[in-house]
């Protein structure tokens, strides 16, 4: 696929994966006022979407639709450096075109800014924790079950939203474009540097653990 239409597709499945995300959050919220069961009404769409997503555009663009899993597959060497950027770029653009989407559809005010505090040392902690098992996750898929990546991220990214303490955003472009929506899902801009930072941390860690883990053995030469 030519880089223009890959990036269409990133910018894309960006978009609407964060639609979903704060979509879901802001239809959970007016339905209960339950905080588990709004973050169940959260999380299942966001799988859900997920396994859509990657299935329906992994062939064109590979589904990074996450600047961590772009970074990974560039030091991986599974996708070219002079793509990392450009692939950012139109991955955080998607996601805030996506928060204003689903306010728009949600008869809200479509610019927006957070004020829900998500910053400390757990928090940073569960993203480091969510987005190197989102990483690894993928690295095993690709080396395990390819053609069940979609179902493998999305299952990941359901159950890391219940096990981490941050509900695991594990994606800066998301958590960037979450901080345009003051609503369930949205948080501080003052707070995404630690997010970002821990979610670029977790990534790295992924990928080692999981080149190590997944590296072919080298052939030991016989006893002579």
């Amino acid at each position: 696929m030519s880089l223009a239409r890959r990036l269409v597709a990133e910018a894309l499945g960006t978009g609407l994966l964060v639609c979903a995300v704060v979509g879901s959050g802001i239809m959970a919220e007016s339905l209960t006022d339950d905080v588990a069961l709004a973050l169940l009404g959260n999380t299942l769409p966001t799988g859900a979407i997920l396994v859509v997503l990657i299935t329906c555009l992994g062939p064109v663009s590979g589904a990074h639709f996450n600047p961590a899993v772009t970074l990974a597959f560039a030091v991986r060497r599974h996708a070219p450096w002079r793509e990392v950027g450009p692939y950012i770029a139109v991955q955080i653009l998607g996601g805030i075109a996506g928060a204003l989407l689903a306010h728009g559809m949600f008869d809200l005010s479509l610019l927006q800014t957070a004020t829900k505090i998500r910053t400390g040392g757990p928090q940073w902690l569960a993203e480091i924790v969510a987005t190197f098992g989102l990483v690894f996750t993928i690295f095993a898929g690709l080396k395990q079950a390819p053609a069940a990546i979609p179902w493998l991220v999305g299952l990941y990214i359901t159950a890391a939203y219940w096990f981490t303490a941050s509900t695991s955003f594990a994606n800066p472009a998301v958590a960037i474009a979450r901080s345009f929506t003051d609503t369930f899902s949205g948080i501080r801009p003052f707070d995404l540097p630690g997010f970002v930072l821990a979610q670029v941390v977790g990534a790295l860690i992924g990928v080692v653990v999981a080149g190590w883990l997944f590296a072919a053995d080298t052939p030991q030469e016989p006893p002579a």
